[in-house]
């Protein structure tokens, strides 16, 4: 029987929502425009991992991690020991994919280093910034290939994404590859920000699912699931 990831911490029902935790051989997509919660989904998503003992490499293109630690402080989400006692890698390459030359193949470089899907768990957040300037049909079909190699190793794979920044080619190949596929959208609501996950597609499924969940970002507090979901 597979196993499931849990992410369950005690202030939010989160994990609930989502089944109660992600089947470890899961390669999940979380879709959303820039602005939309995405990082902060996977930090959430992260930090529950860590504190239900799986480990996890977090590679980001969106903050260093100074920023990701204040981030985190921000939110209520205490990760400096599972930083410290090497339970949680945290990975930027954000310096990189700004700096570098356009032609450089990031998908060849993440597939040769070994040591980042060494944990339990990997989320690459986002995976269209790191891969939009090297990739084609070949090279997703390729990317794609190897996550499902890890899956079958028991590895969880959590990507986030920008649909507009990729073909819409791999952004298809990317959906119809993921057994999870969430996506976040936004609304403005008088003077608040309201966010409503969709649950496009979950495969493996061990609990119930909820098709829309609405949740807010409070500092100090982080991620709220709300009671119902915005229409």
């Amino acid at each position: 029987m597979v196993q499931l990831r849990s992410f369950q911490i005690s202030r939010d029902n989160f994990n609930e929502k989502l089944g109660s935790g992600f089947p470890e051989d899961s390669l999940v997509l979380i879709e959303g425009v820039s602005g939309s919660g995405k990082s902060i989904v996977s930090q959430r998503i992260a930090f529950g991992l860590s504190e239900n003992e799986a480990s996890v490499t977090y590679i980001s293109t969106q903050m260093t991690t100074k920023g990701f630690i204040n981030q985190m402080y921000s939110l209520d989400y205490q990760i400096s020991s599972h930083l410290l006692n090497g339970n949680m890698l945290y990975i930027p390459v954000i310096p990189l994919v700004k700096n570098t030359r356009q032609s450089m193949d990031f998908i060849q470089r993440l597939m040769n280093a070994e040591d980042l899907f060494e944990k339990d768990v990997i989320i690459i957040d986002t995976i269209s910034s790191l891969i939009k300037n090297s990739v084609n049909s070949e090279k997703g079909f390729d990317l794609v290939s190897f996550f499902k190699r890890l899956n079958g190793m028991n590895k969880t794979i959590i990507m986030t994404l920008e649909p507009g920044s990729l073909d819409e080619e791999i952004v298809t190949m990317l959906r119809s590859s993921s057994d999870i596929n969430l996506f976040l959208n936004v609304k403005q609501m008088s003077n608040q920000v309201r966010r409503m996950l969709t649950v496009n597609k979950f495969i493996g499924a061990q609990g119930t699912i909820g098709d829309i969940i609405g949740i807010r970002i409070e500092p100090k507090v982080g991620l709220v699931v709300e009671i119902a979901a915005v229409s």
